[in-house]
């Protein structure tokens, strides 16, 4: 099983939460993203998500960053081990309030196919060299990969409080609490517990495979472990510290093309615009949603004889029916984006899919079987900033 450690976090010193952190590098462009530098001069773009400028490259402008302030005390260092508990308010899509919490410590990095940490999904081609390149210029783990631990009763062991070091609102009003936990037997305790269960990666697949090429990297130029090792905020994986959204597909065939496609597949069962009660609906129905140009849904309901020896999740059966259709797809989270890309025409068409179970997640741990890519939108996303980890300690 994985080895799950406590390391000295790398923290902001200012009171202003708010301003110096932001969300995940990969789910905001670079229009947002000057948005995000304007607002503080130590605002955690500037390192996370460094953009080309004159001189040094961005990398290793970033590293110059990162390096400048933690000497001028911007960011400044835990004096000992600790591990990170991270706690989440907020409102679900379906109106009601929710609080989680995980933790936050260094997971063991694994080699592909090895026990321990197991993927949950598939993943797209996907460069993987701004991650890498920016490690290896940084030196340093700047937002944490999300897993899922399988150890029964966590969540137990990370109810109690601990020192609060930071708290901020985000865009979506979620809020973000950081406590530091650095008493030896609670430490302990949270270490064994993590590390007696596999790990599903839940997002971040491919920051833990950049992970695996830098340990091996290092391996060949220092006797130094911390690179043996990555920063992880890990859940249990239970139905009341998750919240799983869709991730929904655009293509780039007419609606017209695509229901010619799935007919064989699935039976047609009504049409109307899409609104948000469309997801309510698809639930209610059983049905995905295919969607115009204009807007319009097209409600379509499985037909289970076509689908026998597919896994019962909309992105398994409608990778299945349209395996053998020539077709580009891309991925959206949100039907208001989904709809906007539409009426822009970056896509012809899109299918609103449903949320993919707690019991699937798990059965993917179990069986081993990966989900199709692009299956899981695990929410609300983890803040990037409240927690960082030195590599050269």
């Amino acid at each position: 099983m994985p080895r799950f450690e406590p390391f000295r976090a790398l923290r902001y010193a200012t009171d202003d939460i708010d301003a110096v952190t932001s969300p995940p590098y990969d789910v905001f462009d670079e229009i947002t993203r000057a948005s995000y530098a304007a607002q503080h001069p130590h605002n955690v773009v500037r390192v996370d998500y460094p953009v080309e400028s004159e001189g040094a490259t961005k990398y290793e402008q970033a590293a110059q960053t990162l390096a400048e302030w933690i000497l001028s005390a911007v960011l400044v260092a835990d004096g000992s081990p600790s591990f990170s508990l991270y706690r989440m308010s907020f409102v679900d899509d379906a109106g009601r309030s929710r609080s989680t919490v995980g933790v936050i410590g260094a997971l063991e990095v694994v080699d592909e196919g090895g026990a321990g940490v197991l993927p949950h999904e598939r993943t797209t081609p996907k460069a993987k060299t701004d991650r890498l390149d920016l490690t290896r210029a940084t030196r340093s783990n700047l937002s944490p990969i999300w897993g899922l631990s399988l150890t029964s009763g966590l969540t137990s062991l990370l109810l109690e409080p601990g020192q609060v070091m930071s708290i901020c609102t985000d865009e979506n009003g979620v809020i973000h609490q950081i406590e530091r936990i650095s008493r030896p037997e609670r430490i302990s305790a949270i270490r064994y517990a993590v590390s007696s269960h596999p790990v599903l990666i839940a997002d971040g697949h491919h920051r833990y495979a950049i992970s695996r090429t830098y340990r091996d990297e290092q391996r060949l130029v220092t006797n130094s472990t911390t690179s043996e090792l990555t920063m992880t905020y890990i859940a249990e994986l239970v139905q009341d510290q998750l919240s799983v959204a869709a991730i929904h597909r655009l293509y780039d065939l007419s609606a017209e093309e695509l229901l010619a496609a799935l007919g064989a597949f699935y039976e047609l069962i009504k049409k109307s615009a899409v609104s948000k009660q469309t997801l309510s609906d698809m639930d209610d129905q059983n049905c995905i949603c295919l969607v115009d140009e204009k807007g319009v849904g097209t409600f379509l309901r499985p037909i289970a004889a076509a689908f026998t020896g597919v896994r019962k999740m909309d992105s398994a059966q409608l990778e299945h029916a349209l395996s053998k259709t020539k077709h580009d797809v891309q991925y959206q989270h949100g039907v208001k984006e989904v709809l906007d890309a539409l009426s822009s025409k970056t896509a012809q068409s899109a299918i609103l899919i449903r949320p993919v179970s707690i019991d699937e997640i798990r059965r993917t741990a179990s069986t081993g079987d990966l989900m199709p890519p692009k299956s899981t939108f695990f929410t609300p996303k983890l803040r990037t900033g409240l927690v960082m980890r030195s590599l050269e300690v």
